[in-house]
Parts: structure tokens; sequence; C-alpha cells
């Protein structure tokens, strides 16, 4: 287990973020802050990055302009950005940081970013899930 695990893990101590699971052999971690969005939000070391991923919800079969509107929320975003798994089944929140140098200001704004990405998206998005 390398120290930049547990720097994370620290960091999400200090953030009061609860980890919901734990593997400790692939560096990974999965947190949940409900009341802000955060949902079995994965957080992997895999150096030399630390890899942030939200499963948001699955792709609709008819997703109409859906793909456009994401890449136009993308651009809005502070951190990150919402990304399809690459069977286009699934719509993610993903992040990417660098482990070398992470401190937890730039972990908590990734974090806080998915929190604000949702806030102002969610209603838009859940549109297109009920199609």
């Amino acid at each position: 287990m390398s120290g930049k695990f547990d720097l994370v893990k620290q960091y999400l101590f200090e953030m009061e973020l609860p980890i919901v699971s734990e593997d400790p052999g692939e560096e990974l971690v999965v947190v949940d802050n409900e009341e802000n969005g955060i949902k079995n939000l994965v957080i992997d070391c895999e150096e030399p990055i630390l890899v942030l991923e939200q499963i948001i919800m699955e792709a609709p079969h008819d997703p109409d302009n859906l793909f456009k509107r994401l890449l136009q929320m993308n651009r809005d975003l502070v951190h990150g950005a919402f990304v399809l798994d690459e069977n286009a089944k699934l719509i993610l929140f993903r992040d990417t940081l660098q482990l070398e140098n992470l401190d937890r200001n730039e972990l908590e704004a990734s974090i806080q970013a998915l929190s604000l990405a949702l806030a102002e998206h969610s209603s838009e998005l859940l549109s297109y899930a009920k199609k």
C-alpha cells in the first residue's frame, strides 16, 4: 500500500467523507455523501494519477441531443467532465488529479465540482432518463 493511498484516505477522513468500501490491494475506495449528490464515488490511485468516477445514470436508448448537451455542460464544469463508458451505456462524472503533488484542497475541489455539477444539471439529466 502506497503512502499516496494513505494520504488520500486521510484527506477523505478530514473532509468527513465516509468510506463505504475499500480495496487496499487496488488502492481504491468508494465514498458517499448523499446530501451532496455523492453516491458510490470511486476514488482510485492509479499511479501517477488519482481517478475519481461516479455513475450518474444509464444512457437512454434514444439519447436525442443528450450527448451534445453533456459536452455543453462540460464547458461549465470547474473540474472533471461528464463522460460515457466504453460501451456508451453509462454516463459518469470523471476527474483525474496528479498524485505526486496532490493536496487536500485539490481533492476537495474536485469532489465539490461533482456536487455542483449535479446540483446544476440533475433535473435536465433526469429529463433524459425518462425518455
